[in-house]
């Protein structure tokens, strides 16, 4: 596919709204609604592993203080809290989302520059960023292609992007499990546990964009068609998905396993 072909990241889901292009619509309205209880239904998804993992998987990357980070829908801030511990500058990282909802959400949180915008045209200069993270939502983007460009775009020659996502595991019984986890216990817990029906809702399209999501392969053929070099994925629990690659031209690289600090 050339890379500048629209490619979606799953099908229209009719369960949802009745074509894609409604689909951006929702996708704003239900993070909007839904922003005030983002935190606490995470903690049920990553049983409390969630700030390791990604402060881990920011680190092997390569993101180090005296970096530059924009952190592409930041949500409620959960990859852009593990890249502050490792800058330990709040100047230093930057973070957008299309959601006026969870906007608020992290500015009652964080205290960090914030930007309304959209992953495929992003509001920010050329090469004015060292490292681009991006948690969970590649699959909530209109067209990967466009946004792996502009992700290339905003990026320094070295520049570093990490994309952190959750896949259908490749074995049947994984699959199964998390179908019955993901797709039937956390949206009930979602809606006992705040009281909010569009949580539920939320976590059950959650789980139908992952069971929908096109597979690595064509994510990580896009990211190098983007433009970037030394591009990968790291896999854990044929579950959790780190991919990353570097912008050609400087002295920056994607750390490779044998450069991978120890974590304690």
């Amino acid at each position: 596919m050339k890379p500048d072909t629209p490619l979606e990241p799953h099908p229209a889901l009719p369960d949802y709204y009745s074509d894609l292009a409604q689909r951006p619509a929702f996708v704003r309205g239900m993070f909007d609604r839904t922003a005030g209880y983002y935190d606490q239904v995470n903690r049920l998804l990553s049983f409390g592993s969630g700030s390791w993992y990604r402060r881990r998987a920011l680190t092997r990357a390569g993101l180090h203080p005296g970096m530059r980070v924009l952190d592409v829908a930041i949500g409620t801030g959960l990859v852009a809290r593990q890249a502050l511990t490792v800058t330990g500058d709040p100047r230093s990282v930057i973070g957008l989302d299309v959601s006026a909802g969870m906007l608020a959400e992290v500015r009652r949180l964080l205290n960090l520059a914030l930007i309304q915008g959209l992953m495929e045209q992003l509001p920010v200069a050329d090469a004015s960023f060292d490292f681009v993270s991006m948690g969970y939502a590649l699959r909530h983007v209109a067209d990967l292609n466009a946004t792996f460009r502009e992700f290339h775009r905003a990026l320094r020659p070295g520049g570093i992007l990490l994309i952190l996502e959750i896949t259908r595991p490749a074995q049947p019984f994984k699959r199964a499990l998390l179908k019955f986890y993901l797709g039937q216990v956390i949206p009930l817990l979602s809606r006992l546990t705040t009281g909010n029906r569009d949580m539920q809702t939320l976590m059950r399209y959650y789980w139908d964009t992952i069971e929908n999501c096109v597979p690595p392969e064509t994510i990580i053929a896009a990211i190098r068609n983007a433009g970037f070099a030394e591009v990968g994925c790291d896999v854990e629990f044929d579950l959790f998905r780190a991919y990353f690659g570097c912008k050609g031209g400087g002295k920056g690289s994607v750390a490779q396993p044998d450069e991978q600090p120890t974590m304690t």
